[in-house]
């Protein structure tokens, strides 16, 4: 076996693992709607990640390769013509099994149920904690289309949540 500087031991790779693994289900569940479907997309990603061997500058970096590919290969997943027949999301047992008076769980079903172009960018925003500049950079659109989804999103879970929704 070649001795490669750029091979990554087993113990990073497990810390690399346990530091992103649930971000990069949470991204995969919100685009899928799926658990099994997720899981599939977060061993996907890591295994694209140990194949690359990309080197990463710091820890957001790493973070935001794994954002943008876990949002690609969901993307990908998403066209294939046996994913065009998707559930509604009152099928989903993790969500239907929240108790609609929790704020939270009330909150997160009406998040899933935006169209994709905002539940994407409020999820990175919020959840994520990722700038609109971070977000840009991610998906590939201009701070103003970002910012502008954000305030539209918003506007939209204000309305599905009853319009005095602030956590």
């Amino acid at each position: 076996m070649e001795n490669n500087s750029l091979l990554r031991t087993d113990k990073e790779l497990a810390e690399l693992y346990q530091r992103h693994v649930d971000h990069v289900y949470r991204l995969s569940y919100i685009y899928l709607k799926n658990p099994v479907d997720a899981e599939d997309a977060v061993q996907s990603v890591f295994l694209k990640l140990i194949k690359s061997q990309m080197v990463f500058n710091d820890p957001e970096h790493e973070k935001a390769w794994l954002m943008v590919t876990t949002r690609n290969y969901c993307k990908d997943i998403l066209k294939n013509w046996w994913k065009t027949r998707r559930v509604g999301i009152d099928a989903i047992p993790e969500i239907s099994s929240w108790n609609s008076e929790e704020p939270s769980g009330k909150a997160l079903a009406k998040l899933l149920s935006l169209p994709e172009k905002y539940k994407i960018v409020l999820y990175l925003y919020y959840i994520e904690e990722y700038s609109v500049k971070e977000i840009s950079e991610m998906l590939g659109h201009k701070e103003s289309t970002i910012q502008t989804q954000l305030s539209r999103g918003r506007e939209r879970l204000k309305i599905d949540l009853g319009g005095n929704y602030h956590e």
